[in-house]
């Protein structure tokens, strides 16, 4: 009897790109396991991934515009679903492993702050050991998730988690593509967020990216994917034509300028006084931190501890403990 898995590695072989991830050559686990007969190793990474609790977190962590006036902004949730769509999209049309792709798009931003890049930001400044939100979604899965057991993911999905953003390309095909899906989610969704916000107007968007890809978000990203496509197919890399990253660099500056930068600024002095006194709090009372974490101190510095804790904070938990902590309660004395 065939198993659900072998039906999978065939159809794999028989239609996958020569330069795609088959899931039987996979480099496996840092710790073995008793393997699934039904999923194959990144379907498995997929959806240990989707159950875990900081996935399910990223539903009330801010992707750009913080408590917004409205139901359809887009959540670090929404922003990973995003993601993982058009991950998914190119890298059927690139004749890639669509299920290695969602697992790490999934999982590429379950290390990231409350309060956007701005908190990202503050929790970098502070900690002498640092901060990028890649490196702590890695540490998530490594670590955190489980109640400290992690999540033992594959190396791929691992790789592809680290090195979606930074200068070190992914060691697949499919985390380049995941690479890509991210940029291209971002900059169109953060636009129609922007618009719906009041931050600028579609016509005020650069001339020439509005020519090279389209007036509104559906045609930007599919016009998108089919360049990615038409450039990289049948070739062992993942990218868009010059001219048109060209024009997708330019249209992120601008929302840089117009937007983030905005933004930021009116979430930036209350993330930084929120977070830096939590930051200071519990590094000064290691022991008032959760169980999880006062346990984690016995292999990790504090200043480290204290930024897996932080980070792992949705906008409302953050705001929630600090009102708690500094905030005196009516009739206190």
């Amino acid at each position: 009897m065939v198993m659900m898995k072998e039906k999978t590695y065939l159809k794999e072989e028989q239609f996958l790109s020569e330069f795609a991830k088959k899931s039987v050559d996979s480099r496996g686990r840092a710790k073995e396991e008793t393997s699934c007969s039904m999923r194959t190793d990144f379907q498995r990474d997929r959806d240990r991934i989707i159950y875990s609790k900081s996935f399910l977190r990223l539903k009330n962590k801010t992707q750009v515009f913080f408590a917004p006036d409205g139901d359809h902004y887009m959540s670090r949730l929404t922003h990973t679903l995003d993601v993982s769509q058009i991950a998914r999209s190119l890298a059927r049309c690139l004749s890639l492993n669509e299920d290695l792709a969602e697992a790490i798009a999934l999982g590429h931003d379950l290390g990231h702050t409350p309060f956007g890049h701005v908190g990202e930001r503050v929790l970098n400044k502070l900690a002498p050991c640092g901060f990028r939100h890649n490196e702590q979604s890695l540490r998530v899965v490594d670590k955190l998730e489980k109640d400290g057991a992690g999540l033992n993911l594959t190396y791929e999905v691992r790789d592809g988690i680290l090195r979606h953003t930074g200068s070190v390309s992914p060691c697949t095909l499919e985390g380049e593509a995941v690479a890509l899906a991210d940029r291209i989610a971002y900059i169109n969704h953060d636009i129609e967020d922007a618009i719906r916000a009041g931050f600028l107007r579609a016509d005020e968007l650069p001339e020439r990216a509005v020519k090279l890809f389209g007036k509104d978000t559906s045609a930007r990203i599919n016009t998108a994917i089919t360049d990615i496509f038409e450039t990289s197919d049948k070739k062992p890399y993942v990218r868009m034509s010059e001219e048109r990253r060209e024009a997708l660099d330019e249209l992120r500056q601008f929302m840089f300028h117009r937007v983030y930068e905005r933004a930021n600024k009116l979430i930036q002095e209350s993330a930084e006084r929120m977070l830096g006194e939590l930051y200071d709090y519990f590094t000064e009372h290691p022991e008032k931190l959760p169980k999880l974490y006062r346990d984690l101190l016995e292999s990790d510095p504090c200043d480290r501890v204290v930024c897996d804790y932080l980070s792992s904070m949705t906008d409302r938990y953050a705001i929630n403990v600090f009102k708690n902590l500094f905030v005196p309660r009516e009739g206190s004395v």
